[in-house]
């Protein structure tokens, strides 16, 4: 009656119980069973939810036909088996939390706890909430214990991977060069040992861990359960790097455990292709530099050095993340045999900006040769050119003439006739070592076309300095420009007694924060004496060996 009553709607399972010899186990017959197991059988097999009775000291395992399914192979065969034998992969997780329920200690509950199991033929990676609860008969005592489970392994295992996923992208994104991956990407990957317990990236060396296993295609395993994935697409199969992952023992490899890995691949590959992407932009960027810079430095000639005269020069192109800027310097002698120097700045910072820059630099040594007239008259006559040449672009400049009359001749002293269009004011270096700024009010930017310009005039006593220099030297987005143009004034202070070459090195070798702008430098010096000019201390540096003094 009991069999009839508890098995009546069970489905399948009920053949099992059929099968066992009751009488072998250590419950005995279904005829000697007590009724509390009878009553705790009857819960079990009339739920839906997998349950399993342990009964007695021995955990013999009753079950319903939800949990014969979790438990997968190991049914029917565990039926009327004590737990330690159905479960001794797993008996030092849950033999001693069985021991304490039995003993009267009071229920247990354990959330996603790591249970292995061997099922589907290997020791599976697996993850049970369960609850272990004392059955116990009319006076109280434990007979068994009644455990209700439910498997969390794959959303313990999804989570797992998402959070390796989701890690991978944030370290990705901010990777710059393919060694990198190498670098901070495969050890978070490796971090992941469940998943991938071997991984590596073959960028064309030997892959170690891939040495003694034959090579497979992607899905379902052979010798060695290799899995490799092609990374990227812009490159050609045979060029493209490769994940290389031994998979693991613990885990069928199913539609999800693949899938996760070619999420990873997916993530790499994205990588691999922003980063050749960016290296070849950055090539490209590197090459028109170059050929920016060379054609720049062609225009950038030695200056003519007077006898009586010193012009020393210098070019530092601003780093490799900005490109080759619109920054000049000149000096030339004009019909009536002054010599005349100049600085201007482009705007712009391309090829163009070169382009442009020889453009008004060739237009303000003609203008200047064929007027004769002023600076300000240059640079109105530059501004008239441009206008009628459809030379359209904006540049700051000073022009400048160095004159001497006879009287100023026998005293060493020289006139310095200048005009500003809209460029930072020069410096002079007085012969007792003082740095002044030369302010007056900036006229019009060239290629505005309006507003009047005016020339200005300043004696270059013998052993005066006058330095010109592009903003690039003084302008900071961070720090006010009259604060870096008070750094100038005391970086130039003292000194008097530098050659104009000296004084170009000493004035960039404390210029250490090189980096937004390209720097063009024109120092012109006056001697103590008229005569020969004195012998320069130390070699004198080329324009293609100007960027040597970048601190």
């Amino acid at each position: 009656m009991f069999r009839k009553f508890v098995f009546e709607s069970v489905g399948e399972i009920r053949r099992a119980y059929d099968d066992v010899d009751w009488a072998a186990t250590p419950v005995g017959p279904m005829a000697s069973w007590s009724p509390t197991l009878r009553g705790a059988l009857d819960v079990t097999m009339n739920t839906r939810f997998p349950v399993v009775l342990l009964w007695g000291p021995k955990f013999v395992c009753l079950y319903n036909e939800a949990y014969g399914e979790m438990i997968a192979d190991k049914h029917p065969a565990a039926l009327g088996r004590p737990a330690r034998e159905v479960f001794s992969e797993a008996w030092h997780t849950i033999g001693p939390l069985m021991e304490s329920v039995l003993a009267g200690e009071g229920p247990t509950w354990t959330e996603d706890a790591p249970v292995p199991l061997h099922r589907h033929g290997f020791l599976q990676e697996a993850y049970f909430t369960f609850s272990y609860s004392a059955v116990r008969d009319a006076e109280g005592v434990v007979e068994g214990v009644m455990d209700i489970a439910a498997e969390t392994t794959r959303q313990v295992i999804d989570r797992r991977r998402l959070a390796t996923l989701s890690r991978l992208r944030e370290v990705l994104g901010d990777l710059e060069y393919l060694e990198e991956i190498l670098e901070h990407a495969l050890p978070l990957l490796r971090a992941n040992a469940p998943d991938l317990p071997a991984v590596d990236i073959d960028f064309g060396d030997d892959v170690s861990m891939a040495a003694d296993d034959r090579e497979v295609d992607e899905g379902p395993t052979g010798v060695g359960r290799i899995v490799r994935f092609s990374l990227g697409s812009g490159q050609p199969a045979s060029r493209r790097p490769l994940l290389v992952v031994r998979l693991s023992q613990h885990l069928p490899p199913d539609d999800a455990y693949l899938g996760f890995l070619r999420l990873v691949a997916s993530s790499l590959g994205h990588a691999v292709d922003r980063i050749n992407a960016r290296q070849a932009e950055r090539g490209v960027a590197a090459s028109e530099r170059g050929l920016s810079e060379a054609l720049q430095r062609s225009l950038l000639t030695e200056p003519l050095q007077p006898d009586d005269l010193q012009v020393a020069v210098r070019y530092l192109p601003a780093t490799e993340q900005a490109q080759v800027g619109g920054d000049w310097y000149d000096s030339f002698i004009g019909p009536d045999g002054s010599l005349v120097v100049a600085i201007g700045d482009v705007t712009g910072h391309d090829r163009r900006a070169v382009v442009a820059m020889a453009q008004v630099r060739n237009l303000l040594r003609g203008v200047s040769y064929a007027t004769g007239v002023s600076p300000a008259g240059v640079l109105d006559a530059l501004d008239d050119a441009m206008f009628g040449l459809a030379i359209s672009l904006y540049a700051t400049a000073i022009l400048a003439r160095v004159e001497q009359g006879e009287a100023d001749a026998e005293r060493g002293l020289r006139t310095l006739r200048w005009s500003n269009a809209g460029h930072p004011p020069p410096v002079l270096i007085a012969p007792d070592g003082r740095a002044t700024l030369l302010e007056t009010p900036a006229d019009p930017l060239l290629g505005l076309g309006d507003g009047e310009r005016t020339d200005n005039t300043v004696t270059l006593e013998p052993g005066s300095s006058l330095v010109l220099y592009t903003d690039g030297l003084v302008e900071r987005r961070s720090i006010p420009l009259q604060a870096r143009l008070e750094w100038l004034i005391d970086t130039l202070d003292g000194c008097h007694e530098l050659t104009a070459e000296q004084a170009c090195d000493h004035l960039l070798e404390r210029f250490n924060d090189i980096g937004e702008d390209d720097v063009a430098l024109l120092v012109l010096r006056n001697y103590p004496e008229p005569g020969p000019r004195p012998p320069e201390a130390g070699p004198r540096v080329l324009p293609s060996d100007l960027r040597r003094n970048a601190g």
